[in-house]
């Protein structure tokens, strides 16, 4: 479904990727993994058109997105959540929710029934659809940022550090929703500070050191190879 092929990236003279090739399947769930400053947000950030690519190519579904506005990659099916509460706290929970939809925003129909669908998935959200968006918890507003972004009905979801400041009750259960979500056929590429935790869920990872490519392969593998035990599970 996704393609990666070389690609480096820069902040004006800072390189921030080199090199980097990739590959996710449709269906499946993909980690990327690395320490901080490894380049793993850039990446979804070339990814989904914020920050553009220096050299190598973007391929999804056959077609190549790099280069393209953010507002084309979406309608392509790419929708990315990003790293820390981006949501627009003085509008309400449907609000935010009903902007995720904007691309189908001529659909009224749809947009009800996508919007059902999220509360079903996230019944908290039903229960503060009218409160604005600030006064949620951060796991609330963590639900509402992924809900924001299925409502663009996306065929790949980019998820970045979506554990970060939550409980561990909520990391859990969390992971549990995007099991489930991956499980309908949504493809899942994630981005996540816990390891462990995303090496146990998806089924490949790659890992970035420094911008570059260090490690790839079938998440078993990766947990069982010592370098990246010692280096990155703690143990």
């Amino acid at each position: 479904m996704l393609k990666l092929e070389g690609i480096s990236a820069s902040y004006g003279a800072v390189q921030a990727l080199e090199d980097i090739s990739l590959e996710v399947e449709a269906g499946k769930l993909i980690c990327l993994l690395g320490a901080n400053g490894a380049g793993k947000s850039t990446t979804l950030n070339c990814i989904s058109g914020v920050v553009p690519i220096r050299s190598g190519s973007i391929t999804f579904e056959g077609d190549r997105i790099d280069g393209l506005s953010i507002e084309a990659t979406v309608k392509h099916g790419i929708a990315q959540v990003p790293e820390g509460r981006e949501i627009f706290p003085e509008m309400s929970v449907s609000d935010n929710l009903l902007l995720g939809g904007w691309t189908h925003r001529s659909k009224t129909s749809q947009l009800r029934e996508d919007l059902d669908r999220i509360y079903q998935i996230f019944p908290r959200l039903k229960e503060r659809e009218q409160q604005n968006a600030g006064t949620l918890s951060g796991g609330e507003q963590q639900m509402l940022m992924i809900g924001r972004a299925l409502m663009s009905r996306p065929k790949l979801l980019l998820m970045d550090e979506p554990s970060l400041g939550l409980s561990p009750v909520l990391v859990e259960k969390l992971f549990e929703i995007i099991q489930q979500l991956n499980a309908t056929g949504l493809t899942i590429l994630i981005v996540e500070q816990n390891a462990q935790l995303a090496l146990q869920v998806s089924e490949y990872g790659y890992i970035l050191e420094n911008g570059e490519m260090a490690f790839h392969g079938p998440s078993t593998e990766l947990r069982r190879n010592r370098k990246i035990q010692e280096a990155y599970l703690g143990t």
